[in-house]
């Protein structure tokens, strides 16, 4: 699955790539202000010195979402960080051009989940050498109280963009999410997982590229009815501050394990687009023992890999 393979066909076209990838999040903020229903992102453009730069865009306080951010950047260099080359010498010595969208929304309201995605493109170049090129991203939700009709709906969304691209595709990036977001030292996954692909080149770059656009609108679809079906449910402190208290899981993963996250802190990135995905407040507690068969107990059956089109 890991296709490192270079292009034949023609050199794809970056600027198309970063065309939609701007429309994307445009698409992105309009659905999830709808869904809030108040809030509205507030853009801060920057421009980075090494090369390229982005769109930040946070909501903060909105009625539904307590803080959203939905990022575009297009970043290049004539280096790469050791992050990327680690696992890729012939990467070593050619110049690079990375660019994505971003996202990570926490909502106020604990039986919202809280959700992250990305789309991403990376080519790197050298004289008189094909382009190393390849896509990546995915998306997947992270409940505290969840619900089997939202956990479908997620996987079923996610498990139909797939379909016209081969019957093998859901079921090996679902494993590859929940192989990634995974927390080694907790012994549990992130969240119900999703979609998660790296280093895709092994179809032309069109059809790569069509299943990148398949995924940004899948997010929209799999996430905003989640949204729109939980916004009203009541709440009370104490599942705010078991939400609070997951969140400090998602802290952790991202600061220990996200490669993203080191890639951009390595390669020279802007910090505070690159931290946007934290959340605005999360707590720690020691030693934290969910009540036996509380909702909170509940959490920890969701946390385990399983088929959730065939299991629930």
């Amino acid at each position: 699955m890991h296709d490192h393979a270079t292009l034949t066909n023609k050199t794809p076209e970056i600027s198309i790539v970063i065309e939609f990838l701007k429309k994307l999040q445009d698409q992105i903020c309009h659905a999830l202000e709808q869904a809030d229903g108040s809030g509205q992102f507030i853009e801060d453009s920057w421009q980075r010195k090494e090369g390229g730069g982005g769109r930040t865009r946070v909501l903060t306080n909105g009625t539904v979402i307590e803080q959203g951010g939905v990022n575009f950047s297009v970043v290049s260099g004539d280096k790469l960080p050791p992050s990327a080359t680690a696992h890729r010498p012939e990467l070593a010595g050619r110049t690079w051009q990375a660019c994505g969208v971003s996202l990570v929304i926490h909502p106020k309201n604990p039986h919202i989940p809280t959700s992250h995605a990305n789309v991403r493109f990376f080519i790197a170049e050298k004289a008189g050498e094909d382009p190393v090129w390849w896509f990546g991203g995915g998306f997947d939700l992270t409940p505290f109280y969840p619900v089997d009709e939202d956990v479908l709906h997620w996987h079923q969304v996610a498990h139909d963009l797939c379909q016209p691209f081969g019957e093998q595709v859901y079921g090996d990036y679902k494993k590859w999410c929940d192989e990634y977001f995974y927390l080694k030292h907790r012994d549990e996954t992130r969240g119900v997982g999703g979609l998660f692909f790296d280093d895709l080149n092994k179809w032309d770059f069109e059809q790569c590229f069509d299943y990148i656009k398949a995924v940004g609108q899948g997010f929209i679809d799999a996430y905003v009815p989640i949204v729109n079906r939980r916004k009203n449910d009541e709440y009370t402190e104490q599942q705010r501050q078991f939400q609070l208290y997951r969140r400090g899981r998602y802290v952790e993963f991202n600061l220990v394990f996200d490669r993203g996250t080191l890639f951009g802190l390595q390669s020279g990135g802007r910090t505070e687009s690159i931290l946007m995905s934290m959340p605005p407040l999360a707590r720690w507690e020691y030693n934290y023992q969910a009540q036996e068969n509380s909702a909170e107990a509940k959490l920890n059956h969701y946390l385990t890999p399983r088929d959730w089109l065939t299991e629930l």
